[in-house]
């Protein structure tokens, strides 16, 4: 009887990562190795196999025919050891831990998880506010609710909802000044934050294009939230999201001075290691936020 040959279970999970993404340094990128590491562990398995797995070319790699044949099954083993992890280590009665911005976490989830508490009443939460993006290999999270374009190797993602900007600032400072009445207006006041780039995208949309706040003071205060505290205790203007503020304005503890307001093409989107995809937990978060969040695409 031939006795099994034993490959190493990290040069075939560095297979399956340069296998999904065309490319050993993306590869690298995905796992927090480096591009000659991929390339040394890619080289172990070729040679304990006999053939090779991928075609070097210039800029590109090719999976040969035996590596096409191998890469499914390798990725489906990973799938299959994640779940069966996860079904041993957490269910639908554990802990949903989740990392989102505190911005995002005090003006939006808080006042919504009520209800995912309602529908699933089993489930615990934990919610961390950060600013960060969570490293899933080395954080224990289950979920998280992160800003930008998408583009994040290796996690499954859904993208929720968009958001707009616009400067606000609180009545009495307005008043302060004699009112605000053109865009320029605003460049009287204190900035939050001036190195932010969409005062500089907001301002070419309003009409005034080429505004320099290189000179004024850097005040950064980490998050909107913050600033948006700052702003309404009279002490500057800032870029916020009018649909986090909605109910200041209407209270006038904000004044929103113009209609106009911006994309800059990012959102908010829900991420979690594609491995992780049917952990009964998250199915439950997800399947809450796609009725919750009329704009959740899968």
């Amino acid at each position: 009887m031939k006795l099994a040959r034993q490959f190493p279970l990290n040069a075939m999970r560095v297979f399956d990562a340069a296998a999904r993404h065309g490319s050993f340094t993306r590869a690298g990128e995905d796992l927090g190795m480096t591009q000659t590491a991929v390339s040394y562990q890619i080289k172990l398995l070729e040679d304990l196999l006999g053939e090779p797995l991928f075609l070097r070319r210039p800029r590109q790699i090719v999976l040969t025919e035996t590596g096409q044949r191998l890469a499914p099954k390798v990725a489906e083993a990973f799938a299959i050891l994640g779940d069966a992890f996860a079904s041993v280590l957490e269910d639908t009665e554990g802990t949903l831990v989740i990392s989102s911005t505190y911005t995002f976490s005090s003006k939006w989830l808080a006042p919504h998880l009520g209800s995912f508490h309602l529908q699933n009443p089993t489930v615990a939460v934990r919610l961390l506010t950060e600013q960060h993006l969570v490293d899933f290999s080395r954080e224990a999270v289950d979920v998280a609710l992160r800003y930008g374009d998408g583009n994040w190797p290796g996690l499954a993602r859904h993208r929720m909802m968009e958001l707009t900007f616009t400067p606000m600032l609180s009545p009495k400072l307005a008043e302060s000044v004699g009112g605000i009445h053109e865009p320029e207006d605003l460049l009287k006041l204190p900035i939050f934050d001036p190195t932010d780039p969409w005062w500089g995208q907001w301002f070419a949309e309003a009409g005034v294009p080429g505004v320099d706040l290189g000179d004024r003071p850097h005040t950064y205060l980490g998050t909107q939230t913050l600033e948006a505290d700052t702003v309404m205790a009279g002490h500057g203007v800032a870029m916020l999201n009018p649909e986090f503020y909605a109910t200041d304005i209407a209270l006038g503890r904000l004044y929103r001075p113009f209609d106009i307001a911006c994309s800059d093409g990012k959102a908010y989107w829900l991420v979690y290691p594609e491995s992780r995809r049917n952990v009964p937990k998250i199915k439950l978060f997800r399947n809450w936020l796609r009725s919750e969040v009329p704009t959740y695409v899968d």
